[in-house]
């Protein structure tokens, strides 16, 4: 007896893990190394592609708490990202490399998954299959899932530049973590004053994009979480003020004054030799890049390591296809998990895994399905995937407004997030004492 897993990314990964770590066989399927896709460029599993970071980690926020209760339910993904996390303030961001290596380890040793390297060009139609093949699956198998589905929907998705730090130049920078939160090293912060900022913005929404070359390059749907700078800055030039370069919380210790504007950088890997750009995931040229990112003061001299790139994504309508459990409706042998089921977001994406894989073990089995309560973060993201009353559906992260409404409205945000928090976790205890 075992159970398929394709794809051997987060969703994949965490997925093989919950079905091995059940003694049940895993055949985990995974075309890398032999073919990459155009975003993919290491060998390993759970290649991060658009940051290294996964989200808030304090428990009153939404990504806090869909971490904790992922770890309640034994999480390889993030056992191993707390062990490779570099400084991210309130965040938790990890060595990309080292996470990445780590979790290929992981599941290498495992004695119940086997792994076999080679493309799925076709739905498996014998035992129990969980679909983690990502948002950039292959078109073979994308074509099969399509008709399997009924159809399919695609956006784009985009990743940020990322540059060395011994190229940032601090006399233009400093150091520091919004409201002083965290470790002050967690952020380099480039600094712009009044003129600089609207000269780079000018320079911004006029430069050349990169060609798209995809079917529906006319009409394309790109999330928020992902949505390119330069057309998030077209809606106005305060856009990005109060978006990805919001200087609130942070002081130029130069002049003591807040920033008109603050471009971030965070660390990439444990050696804080090289930074992203945050918020800054765009499709421009390589060289306009280049040009227009060197008008801020402090990356005029700036190397890149890599620069941004924008590429296309697939998702299902999942409630006209996807149970609670991530089963199909159609067919219930047949899981789906990750980004193509309409999660956004990493940790999202490897919590969707996490639930395929314990349910394909009770399905199995001859189990009831486990189903989390709405009042958990990894409740309502499956019943958001699942909810047949959804007309448009969108990628969704975790966040409190799909969580059921408080009993007692509490006007504090702070306060009423703890409140989320505080119910989640009775919740979940209660489930996880009567399983």
């Amino acid at each position: 007896m075992y159970i398929n897993v394709l794809g051997a990314g987060l969703a994949g990964c965490e997925a093989a893990w919950q079905i091995a770590e059940r003694g049940v066989n895993v055949r985990l399927y995974e075309m890398k190394p032999d073919k990459k896709t155009p975003a993919h460029k290491n060998n390993d599993f759970c290649e991060l592609i658009c940051s290294n970071s996964l989200k808030a980690s304090r428990l009153e926020s939404a990504a806090g708490l869909l971490k904790y209760e992922m770890r309640r339910l034994g999480s390889l993904l993030l056992s191993v990202a707390d062990k490779c996390s570099v400084p991210a303030g309130g965040a938790l961001a990890v060595d990309r490399n080292i996470f990445s290596a780590e979790v290929t380890k992981k599941i290498s040793n495992h004695p119940f998954i086997e792994i076999i390297n080679r493309e799925v060009t076709e739905m498996p139609k014998e035992a129990i299959t969980v679909v983690a093949t990502g948002p950039l699956t292959s078109d073979a198998l994308a074509e099969g899932i399509r008709e399997l589905c009924g159809g399919g929907l695609h956006f784009f998705d985009a990743a940020a530049p990322i540059i060395t730090a011994e190229s940032i130049d601090m006399d233009n920078a400093f150091a520091a973590s919004r409201y002083d939160r965290g470790e002050d090293e967690a952020y380099i912060n480039c600094p712009m004053n009044r003129e600089q900022y609207e000269a780079f913005y000018a320079a911004l929404i006029s430069a050349e994009r990169a060609p798209r070359h995809d079917v529906d390059v006319m009409n394309p749907k790109v999330y928020e979480g992902c949505m390119p700078v330069e057309i998030l800055a077209q809606r106005g030039l305060d856009t990005l003020r109060f978006g990805p370069m919001k200087p609130v919380g942070l002081r130029d210790p130069r002049t003591n004054h807040r920033p008109w504007a603050v471009l971030q950088l965070r660390t990439e890997n444990s050696e804080k030799s090289m930074y992203n750009l945050v918020g800054f995931q765009t499709n421009l040229k390589f060289p306009e890049q280049k040009r227009v990112f060197g008008m801020i003061p402090a990356l005029k001299n700036a190397d890149y390591v890599r620069y941004g790139v924008m590429h296309r994504n697939t998702f299902l309508d999942s409630p006209r296809v996807l149970n609670p459990d991530f089963s199909m409706k159609n067919n219930p042998d047949m899981f789906f998990a990750g980004q193509m089921t309409g999660v956004e977001g990493y940790m999202e994406s490897a919590a969707s895994g996490l639930i395929a894989g314990i349910n394909a073990v009770r399905r199995l089995r001859g189990e009831n399905s486990l189903i989390l309560p709405n009042e958990t973060m990894l409740g309502a993201l499956s019943d958001y995937a699942a909810n047949s009353q959804t007309k448009d559906f969108q990628p969704m992260g975790a966040n409190f407004g799909i969580l059921p409404p408080l009993e007692n409205h509490i006007r504090d945000k702070k306060e009423r997030a703890g409140e989320y928090a505080k119910r989640a976790l009775e919740y979940l205890d209660k489930i996880l004492e009567d399983i």
